[in-house]
């Protein structure tokens, strides 16, 4: 047993011994590595400290970037306009659904008195007429005869009136005048016009006593219905033409009746059209309500700027009721654009002629206005032309947002 200690013994000694020189290289070698990772950690330091003062220098750079600095030339070429933020309250309105109807007050249709036989046309459908521009040209046996009769009268009358009291008696003398005023009278009846039957009096002859007359235009306007053919006979009533001026139409707005106490005559009101508000006013509200819809109808007065409107149209409606009372921040719509990342952003003056992208967020649109949140009151911020300054922000290759 002592002899087996002693041999273990031995043989650890041995171990610890042959170890020993792996043992001391790889302590030096740990040294060398240690010393080469402080010598590295340094040369890491020195670079992160170049990385921090170059990633400074790009924020600064970045910063710079934001802005696009124009000049007065082109801020006069692209119309830009700067104004500061103030809180005020906006219009409140109500929303109802219209329809775009002719304004009847600026309605016309021509139609025959007598029955007659269409001879000529003078205007087609779409044509733009002017007030007693002639559209049409009839012929009839009855104003043939009414022609003829005025013709005689007239003549008669100017010889009595010639030779006078002195002359003729005064039975006579009323009777020519009061037979000349009748056969005017029926003539005009019939559809000629005052100029047409002077005309027809002073030339004197009887052939002109055909029968044939020309219907007149009664206003400017266009023309939107003209459903006949020549040779076609018409009958007192029957309609010829219809001339309406397009400048202004009327929209009938339906609104709900718990609503409708709150609208006035003279309000301001707007419509929507394919995205573009179009601003008039409240020309009139009915009494009575719809058997179909049960709304109240308010019919709104609106100018039909290039034609974009016509009967039978649907539109949006809005009309103002009044403002609120709690102030906010409001821009044009213009003045918000979309950025690259998809936020809102408008473009504030930092100093005259430079810009730079803010981020807000788009609380309310209304017609033409926006309500923002995110700046402060008094900020100068691009109203017209921001479209402009994002172009020429974009051209420089920046990036158009800012949060």
């Amino acid at each position: 047993m002592k002899k087996q200690r002693i041999i273990i013994g031995l043989l650890a000694t041995t171990l610890i011994t042959t170890s020993a020189p792996w043992a001391g290289e790889g302590h030096g070698h740990e040294q060398e590595e240690a010393g080469h990772t402080e010598t590295n950690g340094h040369e890491e330091s020195g670079h992160d400290g170049e990385a921090d003062k170059e990633e400074h220098g790009h924020e600064g750079d970045h910063a710079e970037e934001n802005v696009v600095r124009l000049g007065p030339e082109q801020l006069k070429a692209a119309d830009i306009q700067v104004e500061s933020l103030q809180a005020a309250p906006l219009p409140e309105e109500i929303e109802a659904p219209g329809e775009v109807q002719l304004n009847l007050y600026a309605t016309s249709q021509v139609t025959p008195r007598i029955e007659a036989q269409v001879v000529e046309r003078l205007a087609r459908l779409g044509d733009h007429v002017r007030k007693g521009q002639p559209l049409v040209v009839l012929s009839s046996a009855d104003m043939a005869e009414a022609q003829g009769a005025l013709i005689i009268a007239a003549r008669e009358w100017q010889r009595v009136r010639k030779l006078g009291l002195k002359v003729v008696s005064q039975q006579r003398y009323l009777e020519s005048r009061v037979a000349y005023q009748q056969a005017l009278s029926k003539l005009l009846a019939y559809g000629m016009t005052d100029e047409q039957a002077k005309k027809l009096m002073r030339g004197g002859n009887v052939t002109r006593a055909d029968g044939s007359f020309t219907l007149l235009s009664p206003q400017d306007g266009v023309v939107i219905r003209d459903e006949f053919v020549v040779g076609q006979m018409v009958n007192p009533g029957d309609l010829l033409f219809e001339i309406t001026d397009e400048s202004t139409v009327w929209v009938e707005a339906h609104v709900n009746p718990g609503l409708a106490s709150q609208v006035k005559v003279g309000a301001p009101a707007r419509i929507n059209v394919e995205g573009n508000w179009i601003e008039g006013k409240v020309a009139q509200i009915h009494h009575t309500l719809d058997e179909t819809t049960r709304t109240i109808a308010v019919r709104l007065e609106i100018p039909n700027v290039g034609d974009l409107l016509h009967p039978g149209q649907f539109v949006t409606a809005r009309i103002g009721i009044g403002e609120s009372t709690t102030p906010v921040l409001s821009v044009s719509l213009e003045a918000v654009l979309r950025s690259p990342d998809g936020d809102w952003q408008v473009f504030v003056e930092k100093e005259p002629g430079e810009f730079e992208p803010v981020e807000v967020e788009v609380v309310r649109q209304l017609p033409g206005i926006a309500v923002i949140e995110g700046l402060k009151p008094g900020v100068r911020v691009v109203t017209r032309g921001a479209f402009f300054v994002q172009s020429e922000m974009a051209k420089s290759g920046f990036a158009v947002h800012n949060h």
